[in-house]
């Protein structure tokens, strides 16, 4: 080969070099906008993954101890309603207690339901159902309860003994038409007062 080809091969190597040299900077430079840009990018994405992951967590937190506090306040809520419902389980032992006893508490709480229910029916024809052992109790307060009732109704009222029923104590009052019912026995009268008395039951427990 020439002097003056090898120059030009020479001068065309160069400039190929030349613009290789400015392609690999350009290039390598490019590059590390890109890898900047990726680092920026991740890092970024990476702080919005760990505020997500933060705020899933505390959320998840706030909902954990508000269902904490609700189970709590509902456990609470059940106990004292067990409590509640214990007293009255117990107070209704004693009136059985008091209902099967002979005594003259009694007896006259037996003249009074009767004769309450009695009121209740509007007098008249009246039919009384008692437990087998409450029957003694009351037949000697018969006239007495039935002209007591004449005296407050204005009605002339006849009080009549009727079927035994199955009841603590107390009694069911009935029209002799059948008509008019009025259930005066103990369980009733603790299921109709249970509502009102529920909060002084409360009061008497837990003040």
């Amino acid at each position: 080969m020439s002097s003056g080809a090898d120059k030009i091969v020479s001068s065309i190597l160069s400039d190929a070099q030349s613009e290789a040299d400015v392609i690999i900077q350009k290039a390598e430079k490019e590059s590390e906008v890109i890898l900047e840009e990726g680092q920026k990018k991740a890092q970024a994405e990476k702080e919005k993954m760990l505020d997500d992951a933060n705020k899933q967590s505390s959320m998840k937190y706030q909902q954990l101890i508000s269902e904490a506090k609700m189970n709590a306040r509902r456990a609470k809520l059940e106990a004292r309603e067990d409590l509640i419902e214990d007293a009255f389980k117990s107070a209704e032992e004693d009136l059985k207690k008091v209902s099967f006893s002979s005594s003259d508490e009694y007896k006259l709480a037996l003249n009074e339901i009767v004769k309450e229910a009695t009121l209740e029916v509007g007098g008249g024809e009246v039919i009384v159902h008692l437990k087998a052992e409450d029957v003694e109790k009351i037949k000697d307060s018969i006239e007495t309860i039935a002209k007591d009732v004449e005296t407050q109704t204005g009605i002339k009222t006849t009080l009549e003994i009727g079927e035994n029923i199955n009841t603590i104590g107390g009694a069911i009052v009935k029209t002799k038409n059948g008509e008019i019912e009025v259930n005066n026995t103990i369980e009733s009268r603790l299921s109709r007062f249970k509502k009102s008395l529920r909060s002084d039951v409360a009061k008497v427990l837990f003040n």
